[in-house]
């Protein structure tokens, strides 16, 4: 079987973590006789976030969700919906299958606070991913998996005002989205500078287009464009362009045009939280823990980011987007 890099970074710290003082024989016979934490195979899990398949953000979760499920022999079933009534519902099904742990993120969490209450009270271990970390234990959660927003958020306003940036325009994206503030207040906190939020309607990436080359147009004080997704970032880059304005965009998440805008110069940096991690890591924990009783985090988040792609690294991620993994 063809072994992943994931696979061979687990076996390493498998090794690493054997006794040193025993002789291969005896470290042999441990093997044999300890019990395999495999017994999970068979499980069922399901994927619930608040964005459906065909989003290139969450495509890759997607795919790392999948990869995973098939490594352990396990059915994975991914589903998505924007409206936080109608992805209560679908946790609310997951719940009546007695399916065998849930992966949520919580966009909005109170919306979703009854559903997940529901699953935990049945006994299926929830783990959630991208957004709610700080709702995450309280919910009754196993973990959090994703990165810090305000921490990412901050990393992104240092690198905007050393780039020069001191009135910045944070393009949000999802109405009510607590993860979506986070990160414009987190660039707020370090920029030094004026952050000014600008919300605008995904479904339409023409219309934001519209709104931020208006925005520039209007007001020559603008000095740079924060967009919180890959699509709204090639539609800043448009508007930028269209407006005639010399403002310095960065992004959050990657795609693969955001990756080659970086690589031609049109973007400073993506802020990359590896979402294939965040598919990928939470169906890893549920199987362990239904083999083992495996917990990770110690109560604390697990985090997959944030990282930063530049120019310097485009071209050697720019494969890995299009293999779907980054």
């Amino acid at each position: 079987m063809k072994r992943t890099p994931i696979f061979v970074a687990l076996a390493l710290v498998l090794a690493a973590c054997s006794s040193g003082g025993q002789e291969p024989a005896a470290q042999q016979q441990t093997q044999q006789s300890a019990p395999a934490a495999g017994s999970a195979a068979g499980a069922t899990f399901a994927v619930i976030t608040h964005a459906s398949a065909g989003d290139s953000f969450w495509d890759v979760v997607k795919n790392g969700a999948e990869a995973a499920g098939k490594a352990y022999g396990d059915t994975v079933t991914y589903q998505g919906d924007g409206d936080p009534g109608k992805q209560s519902q679908l946790i609310d099904q997951a719940v009546s299958q007695k399916v065998d742990g849930i992966v949520v993120s919580m966009a909005n969490p109170d919306a979703l606070k009854e559903a997940i209450g529901k699953a935990v009270a049945a006994k299926i271990p929830v783990v959630t991913i991208n957004s709610g970390a700080d709702r995450s234990k309280e919910f009754g959660a196993l973990t959090h998996v994703g990165q810090s927003e305000d921490v990412a958020g901050r990393g992104a306003g240092e690198q905007l005002k050393a780039a020069g940036v001191t009135k910045l325009l944070c393009v949000i994206h999802e109405a009510g989205n607590v993860g979506l503030d986070q990160r414009c207040k987190g660039a707020e906190e370090t920029l030094g500078g004026t952050v000014e939020r600008l919300q605008v309607d995904i479904a339409n990436l023409a219309d934001v287009t519209s709104k931020v080359a208006a925005k520039l147009q209007s007001d020559s004080a603008v000095t740079g464009v924060l967009a919180l997704n890959p699509g709204v970032a090639v539609a800043a880059r448009d508007a930028i362009r269209d407006a005639g304005s010399q403002a310095k965009l960065a992004t959050f998440d990657l795609s693969a045009d955001v990756v080659t805008a970086i690589k031609d110069g049109q973007i400073l940096f993506a802020v990359d939280q590896q979402q294939y991690l965040q598919g990928w890591l939470p169906i890893t924990f549920l199987h362990l823990y239904k083999a083992n009783l495996n917990t990770v985090g110690g109560g604390l988040p697990v985090n997959t980011g944030p990282g930063f792609v530049t120019k310097d690294t485009a071209e050697q991620v720019a494969k890995l987007t299009e293999a779907g993994t980054r």
